[in-house]
């Protein structure tokens, strides 16, 4: 008797999936799905194929329940979903003939921060990230995507690379943050991120930069200058992580969902302040249900964003960049 399975449904089998406390409701249907299929094993000659899809299309409706009615911290606890896709998971299903290339020409090769030149249907761009790491021997190579000044002078160098021969940029910003350590800032942490700041700005290639997970203070600006900024639904963007919001304010985390809402840090404040310029979907329940649909769907949001810079003169395309940071925030002019 052939038995229905998820794949049918292009719903993936991650091996060890992994839940979130409101994901709950999810695992419970998976669970129930493992017990119908161990009776359909003892039972060959009952039919279990209704009752399985029945659960099947459950989990969807469930997927899109939880994902309409996210609070903001559990948007940050998507974001950092330890199946969600990173950086080399996205240039693997987005690009192809990756050349991942390494070293700062300074101090070393900082595993933080990857990129190279790949291919996007053909067109060469230059592509980088964070890449925080998939299983704990990784991350702690990875420095959990937090980048030291050789990472964001590695990044600088490859996209000046890039410039040297006219090909786009394409920044991937996962990162809860620039490393803080001792070493770092002995070796200029914050020079590093002001001088990428800074060249991004003047760099005469289009630049389209995503957050695709984290985006926390310097360790998201030190690549996040371009032309134009997407943010996938569930992520965050804002200049401290709740947390650390929380620990200043309350002298606790325990304040940590009450800071996720004021510091305003979902897609939708983003937008809304004119901070970013496009929020990309995610598949539903996040984008760490279908790596492949995700990255389809992100690709083509970067193609249209490439396309609508490629064509512009240099001079036009930096002073367009300049004038549309220069715009940014609230102010007000005093008149005394």
């Amino acid at each position: 008797m052939p038995i229905f399975t998820a794949k049918s449904y292009n719903m993936p089998q991650y091996p060890n999936r992994q839940f979130l406390d409101f994901e709950t409701p999810i695992k419970e249907l998976y669970e129930q799905i493992d017990a119908t299929k161990k009776l359909a094993e003892k039972n060959p000659k009952i039919d279990y194929t209704n009752t399985l899809q029945q659960l099947e299309e459950s989990i969807l409706e469930k997927r899109k329940e939880i994902t309409s009615n996210l609070t903001p911290w559990q948007r940050v606890q998507l974001s950092r979903h330890p199946d969600r896709p990173y950086t080399l998971k996205y240039i693997e299903k987005m690009c192809t003939n990756f050349v991942e290339l390494h070293g700062d020409r300074n101090v070393k090769d900082d595993k933080a921060m990857v990129g190279g030149f790949a291919q996007l249907d053909g067109e060469t761009v230059m592509i980088m990230g964070q890449q925080k790491g998939v299983n704990t021997k990784m991350r702690q190579m990875r420095n959990f995507g937090m980048a030291n000044p050789e990472g964001y002078r590695k990044a600088l160098r490859l996209m000046k690379l890039a410039e040297k021969f006219n090909k786009p940029v394409i920044a991937l910003i996962d990162t809860p943050g620039a490393f803080p350590g001792l070493e770092a800032e002995e070796r200029g942490q914050g020079e590093a991120i002001a001088r990428n700041i800074y060249e991004m700005m003047r760099l005469k290639v289009p630049i389209v930069i995503v957050i695709i997970g984290e985006g926390a203070s310097g360790g998201a600006l030190g690549i996040g200058v371009g032309d134009k900024t997407l943010m996938m639904e569930n992520t965050w963007y804002t200049v401290i992580s709740p947390e650390s919001c929380s620990s200043i304010l309350w002298r606790s985390w325990d304040k940590k969902e009450v800071a996720a809402e004021q510091l305003k840090l979902t897609a939708n404040d983003m937008k809304g302040f004119g901070l970013v310029d496009e929020i990309v979907p995610e598949p539903l329940g996040g984008a760490h249900w279908d790596y492949q649909e995700a990255a389809t769907i992100l690709k083509g949001c970067i193609q249209k964003a490439l396309s609508e810079f490629k064509t512009k003169e240099p001079a036009d395309r930096v002073n367009e960049r300049i004038n549309k940071y220069c715009k940014m925030g609230f102010w007000e002019e005093s008149t005394i």
